[in-house]
């Protein structure tokens, strides 16, 4: 029996990053070796023990054998006399087909160093192919791996690409998508995951609301970028920079959906592409079986960006009934984190990735100006019913006036 350190500890350790985790393979061994030993079992679908002291994970050497469709569709063998190399060779890519034995010796048997050098993601085996899975977890490393420099490898999106066109990907199950495109989300580069995806065909077949905006136009004055997908990946890049809320990055990759749904005859224009783009939003989430909360924050975000952009426009019952609509004063943290993507979008444009965006300060100072307005001061003074209402709407409105006076006093508009 002897164990090995594996995967991503390993990789992480040589690129001399932070190493959270770590999961060992145990070879050489049968189940009842490891709970002789004091190990407690774990694993449902295959044999994953605790070590009884640090409650670290291992895992028997185990081969698998594609027996059906999709991600879950495989029959293990976690016969003692699997070797690590036969256990390695399973795995999705080269960097991640590595162990290091007692001793620290590094057990390399496919290149994972070599590629952890060029900064590529390549692909073990021909095996790769039997998980489809693996499309969405190559974009994802990507995602996180692309401040280094790593690109996936010709022929890993060549297979990729393969894997895409036979249909496989249609057997995942949306919660396993859901996983994987979350965490891509909360990576330094969400960006490149939807890239990724794009490259191989996979965001048709999973984010085809997404996949549509590429290639449809928009006026040059305003997106030098013209390219609304470009556009898409530029905020989405600038979202990342702001927050490392998935909810923010996810209503940044969202906010346009409805551009595609603009007749060609109306383009570059896309007048009321907010509304259209509600139930696209909504459509998205619900085949990822997203949260709610990414659902809600991406509507808002379609629904109401254009809205943000112009806030120093509207006059003060407009701007009373926005953040009301917006709900604003219930949910604040929620609009903090819409204001964060309308300055995203605003930024995610060709030239103007640094520009000021003074409508965030606008709208949480118009929002504080509007908390500021006591209900209770209203009842106190034997106010009630219509009457209540319509002073509580007049008073709001007289304070978001004043506010926007001192703003432009202040900022010399």
């Amino acid at each position: 029996m002897k164990t090995y350190l594996v995967g991503g500890a390993v990789r992480d350790q040589l690129l001399g990053r932070p190493v959270h985790e770590r999961d060992w393979v145990v070879v050489g061994a049968r189940p009842d070796d490891l709970l002789a030993q004091g190990y407690r079992p774990v694993g449902r679908d295959f044999p994953v023990y605790l070590h009884p002291d640090s409650q670290e994970e291992f895992a028997l050497a185990r081969t698998e054998r594609k027996s059906g469709s999709g991600h879950t569709g495989f029959i293990c063998d976690f016969s003692s006399d699997i070797s690590l190399e036969d256990d390695l060779v399973r795995r999705d890519l080269t960097i991640n087909a590595m162990a290091l034995d007692d001793d620290g010796s590094l057990v390399d048997p496919y290149g994972g160093r070599r590629d952890l050098d060029a900064r590529l993601l390549r692909h073990v085996s021909p095996a790769f192919r039997e998980d489809p899975l693996r499309v969405f977890r190559v974009a994802r490393f990507a995602a996180r791996y692309a401040p280094l420099g790593f690109t996936v490898a010709d022929e890993t999106m060549t297979l990729m690409r393969e894997m895409t066109a036979s249909g496989e990907l249609a057997h995942l199950t949306p919660e396993r998508v859901w996983k994987e495109t979350e965490r891509a989300l909360g990576e330094p580069c969400p960006e490149v995951y939807v890239s990724v995806l794009r490259d191989c065909g996979a965001l048709g077949a999973w984010f085809p609301e997404v996949d549509r905006l590429f290639g449809v136009p928009q006026p040059e004055a305003h997106h030098p970028e013209i390219d609304t997908g470009l556009h898409t990946l530029m905020v989405l890049t600038q979202a990342a920079t702001l927050s490392p809320e998935a909810r923010v990055r996810f209503a940044a990759l969202v906010h346009d959906l409805g551009k595609a749904d603009t007749p060609s005859a109306e383009w570059p224009r896309h007048i009321a592409h907010e509304s259209r783009g509600v139930p696209r939003v909504r459509e998205l989430a619900k085949r990822l079986k997203a949260p709610r909360a990414f659902e809600e924050l991406g509507t808002l975000a379609s629904r109401f960006h254009l809205d943000v952009h112009r806030a120093d426009e509207m006059k003060p019952a407009t701007l009373l009934r926005k953040l009301l609509d917006m709900d604003a004063l219930r949910r604040p943290e929620r609009f903090a984190e819409l204001l964060l993507v309308c300055e995203a979008d605003a930024r995610g444009r060709l030239g103007l990735e640094r520009r000021a965006y003074p409508a965030r300060d606008y709208w949480q100072g118009a929002l504080e100006a509007l908390r500021a307005v006591s209900p209770r001061a209203l009842q106190e003074q034997g106010l009630e019913g219509e009457a209540f209402i319509q002073a509580l709407e007049r008073t709001r409105e007289q304070a978001l006036h004043d506010y926007r006076e001192q703003w432009r006093q202040s900022h010399g508009t």
